[in-house]
């Protein structure tokens, strides 16, 4: 059976914890490597089944992969040849349509098998592919999606969404293209930021890293290059939300400051107040968990948004920390239909949420959660889930744990170091 984590609740967590590299920098920057005329070593790699999926294929495609390190890879793409991949591969991970950019702008054709990923909702594919056929490919949609090019040309794009994935695909095409590349609505996360400078040191003239205009001179050879990987904000805002839940005291050693604005403002609404001190986070016992109401007594809204908004992907987390804190908040979840269907769970462990359509709940605070036997539907939901075990009273079962574990390395490790009481499971009991 899957694996499952059983855990006991209702213990303030105290500590230091360090936050892995950032998973969605990873696994383009790996993507990337196929540009390069050599080895590559990325540091900082977490390593999780994401990132051994996507290992895997580009070992398929003839990569040299080798782990250098507990958290270091090196990856020679120089025997790489243009085959098929692996359908099974794809369907692990959504992160498989990285490969379409780099592949066609190395090989001048790639055929690409549906990708994975969590199941959130409908997860648009046309802008990657839109912003490939303006450099100059052709795109056909069958039972996988053919991609054909006999050479890419630079061109002035405007994405009709800051799409990410489209974003890293065009940014990776662009740098081989002839000429130049003008991206605009361009997604500017973090990980987006990190791809950036990694094709920067490659060779490829990269100009506004952190806008949403993106110039890219291309068409030179790319050497080869290291890399380190950035702190992963979504796991520094998962520790602020635990820290929180459990009223602990939780320092988060080695973040990048500029990387948490957006967060920080989230959780000061609902009276989660960190410290940062140079590139640690000190969230405090005792925190206020107010949630702070508009101007005139009306209630708060949080909501997501593309970058620099706060990310989509901590909304699961800040429920769970807005049914620990005094108040009402409205949680507006705009980018994926079906990614507050969890909350159901959180119901039956006790939290008051009024699910009001796929994408706005309202949750009323503070509630006594208690333990239950759980499922974790995807990565950010799986956490969320844990987070309310670790705040819940008495003990509950989290099954399906391979959905968190590919996305948090060790988290059951790291979270006894800080002193929660959990046990992973194989059995799946």
């Amino acid at each position: 059976m899957p694996p499952s984590f059983a855990v006991t609740g209702g213990r303030p967590l105290k500590g230091t914890i360090r936050p892995a590299g950032n998973k969605n920098a990873a696994l383009p920057i790996l993507a990337a490597t196929l540009l390069a005329e050599g080895p590559c070593r990325i540091d900082n790699v977490p390593h999780i089944r994401d990132v051994e999926t996507m290992l895997a294929l580009l070992a398929h495609l003839g990569a040299a992969v080798e782990w250098a390190g507990p958290n270091s890879v090196v990856v020679d793409t120089r025997r790489a040849e243009p085959r098929e991949l692996d359908p099974a591969l794809c369907a692990r991970i959504r992160a498989s349509i990285l490969l379409a950019g780099p592949m066609l702008a190395r090989f001048g054709r790639v055929s690409l098998p549906p990708p994975g990923g969590d199941v959130i909702g409908r997860r648009r594919v046309d802008t990657p592919f839109l912003a490939l056929e303006q450099l100059g490919a052709e795109v056909t949609v069958g039972a996988t999606y053919q991609l054909e090019a006999k050479g890419l040309v630079g061109n002035d794009i405007f994405l009709d969404e800051p799409s990410v994935t489209a974003t890293e695909n065009a940014l990776m095409a662009a740098a081989l293209a002839r000429g130049t590349t003008t991206l605009r609505n361009a997604a500017c996360e973090p990980h987006v930021q990190d791809l950036a400078r990694f094709l920067a040191d490659l060779g490829a003239g990269v100009r506004g890293i952190g806008t949403n205009t993106l110039t890219v001179e291309g068409g030179g050879p790319l050497r080869a290059a290291g890399c380190t990987v950035g702190p992963d904000h979504i796991e520094v805002g998962s520790f602020i939300g635990l820290a929180a839940v459990t009223n602990g005291a939780v320092t988060i050693d080695g973040v990048r400051a500029e990387d948490l604005r957006s967060i920080l403002l989230g959780f000061e609404r609902l009276g989660v107040r960190p410290r940062l001190d140079g590139t640690r986070l000190i969230v405090d016992a005792g925190q206020e968990r107010r949630i702070r109401p508009d101007l005139g007594g009306h209630v708060p809204k949080l909501e997501d948004g593309p970058w620099p908004a706060f990310p989509a992907d901590l909304m699961s987390i800040a429920i769970v920390a807005a049914s620990q804190c005094e108040g009402l908040l409205l949680v507006f979840e705009k980018l994926f239909e079906s990614r507050l269907f969890f909350v159901d769970k959180l119901i039956g462990m006790g939290a008051r949420i009024v699910l009001c359509d796929p994408h706005r709940a309202v949750i009323a605070g503070p509630s006594a959660l208690h333990g239950g036997v759980v499922e974790s539907p995807d990565i950010r939901a799986g956490m969320a889930m844990l987070l309310a075990a670790l705040a819940a009273q008495g003990d509950s079962v989290i099954h399906n744990v391979g959905q968190i574990e590919r996305g948090y390395e060790q988290i059951d490790e790291r979270l006894r170091a800080l002193g929660a009481q959990i046990e992973r499971r194989d059995d799946g009991r």
